[in-house]
């Protein structure tokens, strides 16, 4: 089963589906009293937890390698500067996840109110996501084939919604804890992922618009399968994308 598939295949809001334990944030107690016992240490701490999610959902929120690479940093760097600013007290009742993935999203926000004061984007990295050390080769394969198309997909839903699903199928957050980052009911979290959900099956099942430009392919680089046929072939002309 690629990853898109097995996003699609979830149905959100059953009964007892809140992932408590996979998506339970089991390193959360250690690394809020790494925090408020010291604040560098414990920073290292929860930088070393929480970077795989945190730059795995600006993957797929985002869908450009380096912007994702832009906005963990400086999801990291706006936690640091709060922490300085907090009470001990504060600091230990933390839920670092949600926290941390709340700024992030907040980040991921302003970006796009300010995106048409910058250039257009360039075109998604073929770059797959943070290695996972227990992950074979056919798994690491087959996410690294199915992660243009996924973005692809999130790309074409609404803000809320493509939060919502990230969160859910990708971050694999429980549904509270996704009300929680993008403070909203949980209700509204799982109409956000029912929805979205939907409709990527929908935009998966039915040819669509062009992908927006950011993610299509860069074709002002030479087709290489052309050159090589070329190559083999005097009579053909090499041609580009």
């Amino acid at each position: 089963m690629t990853v898109t598939d097995e996003a699609l295949s979830h149905a959100p809001g059953a009964a007892g589906d809140d992932r408590s334990g996979p998506g339970g944030d089991t390193a959360g107690a250690r690394v809020a009293a790494a925090l408020a016992r010291d604040l560098d240490e414990g920073f290292a701490a929860l930088y070393e937890a929480y970077r795989g999610a945190v730059f795995s959902t600006a993957l797929r929120l985002c869908g450009r390698w380096a912007e994702a690479e832009d906005l963990s940093a400086e999801a990291f760097l706006r936690a640091y500067r709060a922490l300085t600013g907090y009470e001990e007290a504060r600091i230990a009742g933390l839920r670092p996840r949600a926290w941390l993935l709340t700024i992030l999203t907040n980040v991921w926000r302003n970006s796009l109110r300010s995106a048409a004061r910058r250039p257009p984007p360039g075109p998604i990295e073929d770059a797959p996501d943070p290695p996972d050390p227990g992950e074979g080769v056919e798994d690491a394969a087959a996410r690294h084939e199915t992660g243009r198309e996924l973005a692809g997909l999130l790309a074409r839903l609404p803000h809320q919604q493509r939060a919502a699903v990230v969160l859910r199928h990708v971050t694999d957050l429980p549904v509270a804890e996704i009300a929680a980052v993008l403070d909203l009911p949980e209700g509204t979290v799982k109409s956000h992922i029912s929805r979205g959900l939907a409709r990527l099956r929908a935009l998966r099942a039915a040819p669509g618009p062009p992908e927006p430009d950011h993610l299509q392919p860069d074709r002002t680089r030479p087709d290489r399968s052309a050159l090589d046929r070329s190559a083999l072939d005097p009579e053909q002309k090499g041609g580009t994308r």
